[in-house]
């Protein structure tokens, strides 16, 4: 092996007396190079994109929820709520309501939805690090709107002379009479004024509006122990697995109790495949690419097929040969890679601190560096450098060595 090795570092870096072989095999070491800093880049990319989307659930969503097995809502009873404060794991829990309402304001009209929260939300959730402009207000009538439904209906804040209106239907069973309909006995309204501004991204900015729970408890008809969801904070130390079972322990198989993943489950899973497509995708071209080195190495033994005569009269095996090819192929895709990681490991690095490339004038692209993607890039190369070299160098047979 320190033979093979011997040689083979010898032929990489001593040149063909061949132009035409030499510009191949540069031709060859830069697609490598190229392919590889390509992918490293492009999985960066897609590691900043996933942390840009997620960060808003993060901000938004809660570490634990539990929601209703069920029905739109559950009791939550005072007894329930001395066996959670007791829970060691959990550091804080808030309670909401939740419904689909109809918004009016000044001849505008949107539906969205109303979420009753109490004292303890702010700290639960991040949506305090949201608030655009404004507050959550002092009076039980403020509420807090975002950004797209402000802009939507032209929403003053503090403008407590034309209040938002908030309508919902009555709950109940059967069909809506005509009576009903001219009575306007089958909805409920309720009048806010908006006292704060948030702003997470598109679809939340136009979803929700937050008031304060006893009085969207009230406005949908619901006594004080009903509630849509409660929303959990862990500490730093507690085992969410173990948090999670006392959870359901105290609650019991009313609820379910999900984690912030599960919550978001079908963003996860279009991320991560939207991520091992765009892998298998370049990893395709870098099989394509690694075409070259199979030629590169078959051109190389062809240039050097009267030193193999010779090495193979002084009594190298043929095993031995082929292993000094084997091995340069390895060491060219290798070395490749390398150059190719950190060409782009400094583009990412220039992303991150300058922010080169901007999505519009005040977000820059995304990007994150980690260093498992360096694994991942480096380990394709490698396990498709190792086949290559394989196939290219397997072309020595005795019948060369002998013609």
């Amino acid at each position: 092996m320190n033979f093979s090795l011997y040689i083979a570092k010898r032929y990489l870096r001593s040149k063909s007396s061949q132009n035409a072989v030499n510009i191949i095999n540069f031709i060859t070491f830069l697609v490598i190079v190229i392919g590889s800093a390509a992918l490293f880049i492009v999985l960066s990319a897609f590691a900043g994109l996933k942390t840009f989307s997620l960060q808003f659930t993060n901000t938004f969503d809660p570490d634990i929820k539990a929601i209703p097995a069920t029905g739109k809502f559950f009791a939550l009873t005072p007894e329930q709520e001395i066996q959670l404060d007791a829970i060691e794991g959990l550091a804080d829990y808030a309670k909401e309501i939740e419904e689909r309402v109809y918004l009016s304001y000044q001849d505008k009209n949107t539906i969205a939805h109303i979420k009753g929260v109490d004292q303890h939300y702010r700290s639960v959730t991040g949506l305090d690090s949201t608030l655009y402009y404004g507050s959550w207000g002092v009076n039980e009538t403020n509420a807090l709107a975002g950004i797209g439904i402000v802009n939507l209906l032209g929403i003053t804040v503090n403008n407590y002379q034309n209040p938002l209106n908030v309508i919902t239907l009555k709950p109940g069973k059967g069909s809506l009479t005509a009576d009903a309909m001219r009575s306007n006995s089958f909805y409920n309204q309720m009048p806010l004024f908006v006292s704060g501004v948030y702003r997470i991204e598109d679809n939340l900015d136009k979803k929700y509006i937050f008031a304060q729970l006893p009085l969207v408890q009230a406005f949908l008809e619901k006594d004080s122990l009903q509630v849509s969801g409660l929303n959990f904070k862990l500490r730093s130390e507690a085992d969410e697995e173990i948090v999670r079972a006392q959870i359901n322990d105290v609650m019991g198989d009313k609820v379910l109790v999900l984690n912030r993943r599960e919550l978001n489950g079908t963003l996860y899973r279009m991320l991560n495949t939207e991520n091992l497509a765009t892998y298998l995708i370049f990893t395709l071209v870098l099989i394509i690419a690694l075409f070259n080195v199979v030629g590169a190495i078959i051109m190389l033994i062809l240039d050097k097929q009267q030193h193999l005569k010779t090495l193979f009269a002084l009594g190298s095996p043929l095993k031995e040969l082929r292993r000094i090819y084997f091995i340069q192929g390895v060491l060219v895709t290798l070395v490749g890679g390398l150059v190719g990681v950190f060409i782009g490991s400094v583009i990412i690095g220039s992303q991150e601190l300058f922010e080169w490339f901007m999505i519009n004038s005040v977000l820059a692209y995304p990007v994150e560096f980690k260093v498992v993607n360096i694994l991942i890039v480096l380990a394709t190369i490698l396990v498709l450098g190792l086949i290559s070299s394989k196939i290219a160098s397997s072309r020595i047979s005795a019948v060369l060595l002998k013609n």
